[in-house]
């Protein structure tokens, strides 16, 4: 009871790399809360996979394994996570922001009336004072992410419903092993104590999954462009430079929208985020979706005309100049020096 839970996804038996970050990032709000830590696992053919999540502090690990509960559909999974949580009553429930989590998140916190805050980029704890109620509420969960537009950052709480729900992206929280022999104990669940017969009605008897061909999220360099690229054409010196580096190139949503680059390549609070050892940003302007996106990178150099642009602000090193002169002069130069 009030302990924090995290739902991990499972492809082809290997648990997600959102999924292990929540659990990085719940150990250490459990640590905060002094509570535990326990994950929940839906699938088939799930034998040994209490190994992969326990290394990363799980308290408890709760499987529940049938033929009939992978690949995934929303009503028996949901139908699990619903009856667990009205027996265990976690004071937060955490998943990624996947499809899965998109569609199971929402039904969940429906079905319990928790609210739910979705794409968060940063989860903390901290208390709460509603003068008008003249109410204290102590260790909440506040669920931090980018609002209108990017124009804002919102800090979201739930001060009275339980279990505290968010979805948070892939790639905002660092993963990082705990302990390889951390003693978390397993606790493996009967299907038919969770899951009607009717939860079974949709089956899927067809399944494509098409891999993703750009690996921006694994890339140590990222060289990136925005608007301030000014075109599709200029985008082809981006490549250049990536070509050269053994880099990947990456795009701000206002370049994907103006059809510079597409939507694969987008970085930021609607696209993907990334923590490379170096991030190149080509003309861009630095907006808060964005930044959201690669603040985490170990060093940061920006090219944009603007001298003001809130990028700079972020960025371990600023060039200001044109992009067309100044990308071919680095290419210029770096291959002199690795020779």
């Amino acid at each position: 009871m009030n302990n924090i839970f995290v739902y991990c996804e499972v492809e082809e038996g290997v648990v997600a790399d959102v999924s292990l970050e929540l659990l990085t990032k719940g150990r250490s709000l459990a640590n905060e809360l002094k509570c535990q830590l326990e994950a929940v696992i839906v699938g088939a053919e799930l034998k040994d996979i209490e190994k992969q999540v326990l290394p990363y502090g799980a308290d408890v690990v709760h499987i529940i394994e049938d033929p009939r509960l992978a690949p995934y559909t929303t009503s028996p999974h949901a139908s699990v996570l619903i009856k667990l949580f009205q027996e265990e009553k976690p004071q937060i429930a955490l998943m990624g922001a996947t499809p899965i989590g998109r569609d199971l998140g929402p039904r969940v916190s429906s079905a319990l009336h928790s609210g739910l805050t979705a794409d968060c980029t940063s989860l903390e704890i901290g208390d709460h004072e509603d003068k008008k109620a003249g109410k204290i509420y102590k260790n909440l969960l506040y669920q931090i992410r980018p609002a209108f537009g990017g124009n804002i950052i919102a800090w979201i709480i739930n001060p009275d419903c339980r279990p505290q729900m968010a979805t948070v992206r892939e790639g905002v929280m660092k993963k990082a092993i705990l302990n390889p022999n951390y003693p978390g104990k397993v606790n493996r669940l009967e299907v038919s104590k969770y899951v009607s017969d009717t939860d079974f009605a949709v089956q899927v008897i067809e399944r494509h999954l098409e891999k993703r061909k750009i690996n921006i999220k694994g890339a140590s360099i990222v060289v990136s462009g925005g608007y301030g690229v000014g075109s599709k054409e200029n985008f082809k010196l981006l490549y250049d430079l990536a070509a050269v580096l053994g880099a990947e190139v990456g795009a701000s949503r206002a370049a994907v929208d103006a059809g510079y680059a597409e939507h694969e390549r987008q970085i930021g609070q609607t696209g993907i985020t990334v923590r490379p050892k170096l991030y190149i940003a080509c003309g861009i302007s630095g907006q808060v979706q964005h930044r959201a996106g690669m603040e985490e990178s170990a060093q940061i150099i920006s090219i944009n005309t603007d001298p003001e642009a809130p990028i700079n602000s972020l960025a371990d090193y600023v060039i200001t100049g044109d992009l067309s002169e100044i990308i071919p002069k680095m290419i210029k130069y770096y291959k002199q020096n690795t020779k």
